[in-house]
């Protein structure tokens, strides 16, 4: 394996969390925020383009509200955001402002990646504010996305953003080093891992009991953003925030942190927004002969692969697509109600037709509309 790593960004989603730009006493660290903005600021002037997600309102409300740490409430943290929001876009305006870079701010909930209106749009945003020069700077609205406080601390929001901007690289700065292949606080034996070709799901679980409790938003959050992030073919790096020149030592290549390779098999446009970004509003549950055919087929759903349907959809609506073990199998947009499904399951496609008395698809789900979430049996 060669010393460096081949990576070759032109635009990159820099993912900032809590604990790398606050203190002990859950307060920010300027000192900290001002070195990553000048080192974002050095790759701007390399021609790189930079998306910076940055955590950190509710470490601003705690120093703006004078509170002895951070709480632990749901309802404080909602206020120590709202407080704090503006005092985070305000410091990385200043500094930004002192490397000649203007800043745009971007504050998201679930509800934009759900509405494909919504998520359009904020594509269309992001591409003019970087036409214009501008750095991005997102962060879920807190004050309303009770989840994110509660899990995942941005990993997920920045992998989504990372996809809906088609970047090449997605870095996330973190209190830990990278991946290691048990908890290196217990066992000494514990390797740093430098690179990842595939993320499993037994690694994600793996990662969950041996590391969650020493990162901001746990190692299985950082190891699901970067398969979603990796799904649609942007590279992921965990890396230490804190050492020095970490940005560029990455993005020159140097074996910091643990890579995540991207994968061969990429997700694109309204795939990915079915994929990650629509909410879905039931479940289907189809036979083996249909698991079949979807997985190693190529096919569409069609109702006499169907068992059962749970929910409540209508036309045009996400929905989980699951074997008889409950085991997901895909994602896709489903043409039927689901009372019309429930009269048509199990049948054949001119039975179903005549059932319906009309002339509805004879698809359930369209392989156009479909992402199949079983990578493991497909291969």
């Amino acid at each position: 394996m060669s010393e460096k790593r081949r990576l070759r960004a032109k635009r990159v989603v820099v993912k900032v969390g809590t604990y790398t730009i606050s203190d002990e006493s859950g307060r920010l660290d300027r000192a900290q925020i001002t070195e990553i903005v000048s080192q974002i600021a050095d790759q701007r002037d390399k021609g790189l383009e930079i998306i910076l997600v940055s955590s950190g309102a509710i470490a601003a409300g705690v120093e703006m509200l004078g509170l002895p740490e951070r709480p632990q409430d749901i309802p404080s943290l909602q206020a120590a955001s709202s407080v704090g929001q503006g005092l985070l876009l305000q410091l990385y305006t200043g500094l930004f402002q002192k490397k000649n870079i203007l800043v745009g701010q971007i504050l998201f909930t679930q509800y934009d990646f759900a509405h494909r209106e919504q998520y359009l749009n904020a594509r269309n945003t992001f591409a003019r504010l970087l036409d214009q020069a501008v750095v991005p700077l997102v962060n879920e609205n807190d004050t309303v996305a009770v989840e994110e406080i509660r899990f995942g601390d941005n990993d997920r929001l920045a992998a989504l953003v990372a996809v809906l901007t088609e970047a090449d690289l997605m870095v996330m700065l973190s209190d830990v080093k990278g991946l290691y292949t048990a908890d290196p606080k217990r066992d000494k034996s514990a390797r740093l891992i430098s690179e990842v070709e595939k993320i499993t799901p037994a690694m994600i679980k793996t990662a969950g009991k041996s590391m969650e409790e020493h990162s901001s938003g746990g190692m299985t959050a950082k190891l699901e953003a970067a398969s979603i992030a990796t799904a649609s073919g942007v590279g992921v790096v965990i890396a230490p925030g804190r050492e020095s020149d970490v940005l560029a030592r990455v993005l020159r290549g140097n074996k910091v942190g643990t890579y995540f390779r991207p994968g061969h098999k990429k997700l694109r446009g309204h795939k990915h927004w079915i994929a990650h970004g629509a909410r879905p509003r039931g479940t289907i549950v189809i036979d083996a002969g249909a698991r079949q055919a979807l997985l190693h087929g190529g096919k569409s759903l069609l109702p006499a692969g169907v068992l059962d349907c749970r929910g409540n959809f209508g036309p045009g609506d996400a929905v989980e697509v699951v074997d008889e073990k409950g085991k997901r199998i895909a994602r896709g947009l489903c043409s039927l109600s689901m009372s019309d499904l429930e009269r048509v399951k199990g049948l054949h496609t001119t039975e179903a037709g005549r059932r319906l008395k009309g002339d509805p698809s004879e698809e359930v789900i369209h392989r156009d509309y479909m992402v199949i979430l079983d990578r493991s049996s497909e291969d």
